[in-house]
């Protein structure tokens, strides 16, 4: 099937630029292996309108379309999934594992296509630098809670913040519960949905005072 050009709407155009934050910090998580390539279908003939790591396959913003592109964009038309995955080669014959996701825009149209292109001769030292930090990690790190539901969210970091709370010996035990609020404030714990009856419940105190704590917070 042929594909042509198409206009795109403002909102089109919104939703593409919204992209390219993501393919910055996608870019700088993954290292320089990963190119990662932003396509918009108003022009097939300067169709790239963000690039990083251009230079496995020797490409700026302003570059057409591939040929590969769109006979994936062909894919994606007829398949049922908005993604594909394939093998290709660069110009100079090195191998690159791919993938190619159409992003809809108004109306659930095709309007770009994001890329993702991975350098497959890239040194191993090089893979394994990017899974290094760059300096010594801060000695405070804080733990991220993978939980499966808010509840185990909230009840985690609860636990958490009253070991903390409770081995301070400078806070005196009728503050207690008022740092944890704090703590659990500044964290965005309540921000989840019924966290405040949640927390009062599991500290034994009235939802009343977990308000009062907050907006005591607040004033400082």
């Amino acid at each position: 099937m042929a594909h042509q050009p198409i206009k795109l709407t403002k909102v089109d155009r919104e939703i593409l630029n919204s992209y390219i934050t993501m393919i910055q910090g996608l870019a700088f998580y993954l290292g320089n292996g990963y190119e990662m390539v932003l396509h918009s279908l108003e022009s097939f003939e300067h169709s790239v309108i963000c690039i990083i790591n251009g230079e496995h396959t020797g490409r700026k913003v302003g570059a057409p379309i591939t040929d590969l592109a769109l006979n994936m964009l062909d894919e994606i038309s007829k398949g049922q999934e908005d993604y594909i995955t394939y093998f290709s080669k660069n110009r100079k014959g090195e191998p690159l594992k791919s993938t190619t996701i159409a992003i809809r825009g108004d109306k659930g149209r095709i309007v770009g296509l994001f890329c993702i292109n991975f350098y497959m001769n890239t040194p191993i030292h090089d893979i394994l630098q990017t899974m290094l930090p760059v300096s010594a990690p801060p000695v405070n790190t804080p733990k991220e809670n993978f939980a499966e539901n808010s509840d185990e969210l909230i009840e985690t970091a609860l636990e958490a913040v009253k070991n903390e709370i409770y081995a301070d010996q400078s806070i005196s035990a009728s503050n207690k519960n008022k740092h944890i609020v704090y703590q659990l404030d500044e964290r965005g714990i309540f921000n989840i949905k019924d966290a405040v009856v949640k927390v009062a419940n599991l500290l034994g105190i009235s939802k009343n005072t977990v308000y009062m704590h907050i907006r005591n917070k607040a004033k400082k």
